[in-house]
């Protein structure tokens, strides 16, 4: 993570593809390329969890923190394989290629893949791959499809309200269900073991190409998640196994009543009795799907906002602390070398600034912060990097650059804008202004959302914190990868000396 270079931010589900959603095939593969010629060596994505219409399709709600989404399985590489035959699959008709219908995407893709399990599941006895994957992968992969069958079997609601002895794993009453659901579970199992095949061959791809796949891993897991169903003693239930407190962040850049996220929180004191065990086995999940990972809320891991189950906004938490050396050292006992990044954005206080000083944890340096204050000091001018952090003209979070000039700065922070650059600035090309501020920086890695590789507006925004609708659909066209822009990212890097 020490070498000097550059990277683009896209997800799997913004990429091109003919099934209405991005996925694992030929789409991606052609990325990876455009990614090569242009002298990219950092591809970052969002979390590759199961996501759901009634989560309002985040990757950062899911039922699971291990398991990959189906969603993302490439219809065409299931043929390729022999799963599928071609008249088994049929192009989306879409209205619109740029974003992603989820209700539609949702049910053929349900359905495709329920039909591959059909024309495979009296082979799998047969297949050592399948086997091998089910076996090295049964920690998560067992409770996790058996989570997923009686989600269906109790007619989709939350755990917590399951018989109080499937709520509670009683063995028995577990080793019952898995007899009546074991070709629901076996079909999940197979689901789970198409998106790892497609994935170790992209991943594989890309590194014998140069690039770098940056994953992202969430702090916190749904309470109505497999994750949760499965190790509730590490998380502050109640006797009826329901939060007693939930996560989010106080007021903030993002939000004036702060972010609710409803996520329970951890009962450090309990995981800290076990060695941590939940979060190394978690992180040795992402260490084998990437090559190098972001820590999604970072200050977490030193205090975390703890608010009362039930409020109605983030506004009324408190500050918990975490044992955090305890914790970091034991983690890096077990991985002295972990490729993460921290995200450190939002309220930073001076204790988590010191924990990253002193594991020498790369942190983020987003340009889209950095015209709202003091020209000379402020954190997240280019002047001020270090080389150990991470630039960004902006995040998943943010608007694009260009959305963010013509619609949220204000005329001050343009006027900083314009100030710092020495001249004036045209809004057609305020998006290679920032890019190119970030790629002269001391920071060893900048990474760059597409959409603003682009210099496209706000309709290309991938997620607006604290809000629901129109969010995570964005989609890259195939035909706005040229060779112009390859050509130009390509002198870019070149000339920064990031090749």
């Amino acid at each position: 993570m020490f070498e000097r270079g550059c990277g683009t931010l896209l997800h799997i589900t913004s990429l091109p593809s003919e099934f209405g959603i991005g996925d694992l095939g030929p789409g991606a593969y052609r990325f990876a390329d455009f990614l090569h010629r242009a002298g990219q060596k950092y591809w970052q994505i969002l979390p590759l969890n199961p996501t759901s219409t009634f989560s309002y399709n985040s990757p950062y709600s899911s039922y699971s923190a291990f398991a990959g989404n189906p969603l993302l399985i490439s219809p065409r590489l299931l043929v390729e394989d022999g799963f599928l035959e071609k008249s088994d699959i049929e192009p989306l008709r879409e209205k619109n290629a740029g974003s992603v219908d989820y209700d539609t995407v949702t049910e053929k893709k349900n359905r495709l893949l329920a039909r591959a399990y059909d024309k495979n599941r009296d082979k799998l006895a047969d297949n050592e791959d399948f086997d091998s994957f089910c076996e090295l992968n049964s920690s998560w992969l067992t409770p996790c499809s058996l989570f997923v069958a009686l989600k269906e079997r109790f007619g989709d609601v939350g755990w917590a309200d399951w018989p109080k002895e499937v709520r509670d794993r009683e063995e028995n009453a577990l080793q019952q269900w898995r007899k009546n659901l074991s070709d629901k579970t076996r079909m999940q199992q197979f689901h789970q073991f198409l998106f790892y095949r497609q994935w170790r061959k992209l991943r594989k791809y890309c590194n014998e190409r140069g690039i770098r796949l940056i994953g992202d891993l969430p702090i916190y897991v749904n309470h109505d998640s497999a994750d949760v169903w499965l190790s509730p003693n590490v998380f502050k239930l109640n006797g009826n196994r329901r939060p007693e407190f939930v996560a989010g962040v106080p007021p903030d850049y993002f939000s004036k009543t702060g972010q609710l996220w409803g996520n329970p929180v951890y009962r450090w004191r309990e995981l800290r009795h076990r060695n941590y065990d939940w979060w190394l086995w978690r992180i040795e999940h992402n260490l084998n799907l990437f090559d190098i990972f972001r820590l999604d809320h970072f200050r977490g891991f030193v205090a975390f906002w703890e608010v009362k189950a039930g409020s109605k906004t983030a506004v009324k938490g408190h500050w918990v602390k975490v044992p955090v050396d305890n914790f970091f050292h034991t983690l890096l006992e077990s991985f002295p070398n972990l490729p993460m990044i921290a995200e450190d954005l939002g309220m930073i206080t001076d204790d988590v600034r010191e924990v990253m000083k002193r594991y020498g944890f790369p942190g983020m340096k987003v340009l889209q912060f950095a015209f709202n204050g003091d020209l000379e000091d402020h954190p997240y001018l280019p002047h001020n990097y270090t080389p150990n952090c991470v630039a960004y003209t902006g995040t998943h979070d943010n608007n694009t650059v260009r959305g963010w000039y013509e619609n949220d700065a204000t005329e001050e922070e343009k006027k900083s804008l314009e100030e710092y650059l020495g001249h004036e600035v045209d809004p057609e090309e305020v998006h290679w202004e920032l890019i190119g501020l970030a790629m002269k920086s001391e920071a060893n890695q900048v990474i760059i959302p597409m959409q603003d590789y682009l210099g496209l507006g706000k309709e290309a925004r991938m997620n607006k914190p604290a809000t629901v609708n129109k969010n995570w659909s964005w989609r890259l066209l195939q035909e706005q990868l040229t060779d112009d822009l390859g050509g130009r990212l390509r002198a870019l890097v070149s000339d920064e000396n990031r090749l």
